[in-house]
């Protein structure tokens, strides 16, 4: 299995913020490294995890940041 690079996690994040992608789903294996590039940006807080079963979690973007 191919983890998901830096760049690549940077355009999907940047594509559910810009609204070109409503929700995507993360696999529990590329979790970690989707996770520490999501909160090193300056907007993480907009993004929303709901975990599914099995281990994955569909991420959207989300108007107003959490609090």
């Amino acid at each position: 299995m191919v983890e998901l690079t830096n760049q690549e996690i940077q355009d999907i994040l940047n594509k559910l913020r810009d609204g070109e992608l409503e929700e995507y789903c993360v696999s529990k294996e590329d979790f970690m490294v989707f996770r520490k590039v999501l909160i090193e940006r300056e907007d993480f807080k907009h993004f929303h995890g709901t975990a599914k079963r099995g281990g994955s979690i569909v991420y959207r973007y989300t108007k107003d940041p959490r609090s």
